[in-house]
């Protein structure tokens, strides 16, 4: 009978928690640091001086963020560039349309400081909190302090590339029939 009674009580117990759980969790306040160097930049390579021409702007206008990456070791490192925006809406829209330096993936001298400039369009209303984003070959992304920009205007939709999705459907699909093709005992 005692186990009985244990288990009910486990059970009640993992029904309550599961349905105050979630409500208790927001209303628990986060907290947030404005300007705190953000994952392992600290170690690698850390991004200083990062300037906005603009704190406000227009729907289709632009937003170019600059600065520099400072290299804090030796050898040379691979790396992106890019933004990283959090917004409270569901949006976080924008379309990179330069990077100084350019292409996808450069390398960051080791000791050395490398100039940057990402110039990136607006395509949604919000208030935005940006940052330069900075992905590191074998370290993963780190964040500039960023700041907080306001874009107001009605929203830019962008056609959605739907043969760009088929070709990297038809990619997708060629490597999974030769992941299974030459390796069917480590799949099942």
């Amino acid at each position: 009978m005692v186990d009985r009674k244990v288990m009910a009580f486990a059970l009640a117990t993992v029904m309550v928690v599961g349905v105050f759980g979630p409500n208790v969790a927001t209303m628990i306040q986060t907290a947030e640091g404005h300007g705190v160097q953000a994952q392992l930049q600290s170690r690698f390579i850390r991004i200083e001086d990062e300037t906005f021409n603009r704190q406000s702007l227009q729907t289709g206008e632009v937003l170019t963020l600059s600065g520099a990456f400072v290299s804090l070791i030796d050898s040379d490192m691979r790396a992106w560039s890019s933004i990283f925006s959090e917004s409270t809406n569901a949006g976080n829209r924008w379309e990179i349309l330069a990077r100084d330096p350019p292409g996808n993936v450069f390398d960051i001298p080791g000791n050395d400081v490398v100039d940057y400039e990402i110039s990136a369009r607006a395509l949604e209303p919000g208030v935005y909190h940006v940052h330069t984003q900075l992905n590191i070959e074998h370290v993963g992304p780190g964040l500039g302090p960023g700041q907080t920009v306001v874009v107001e205007g009605e929203p830019i939709l962008k056609p959605i590339p739907y043969t760009n999705i088929a070709y990297q459907s038809i990619i997708i699909a060629v490597g999974y029939v030769i992941t299974f093709a030459t390796r069917p005992w480590q799949v099942i």
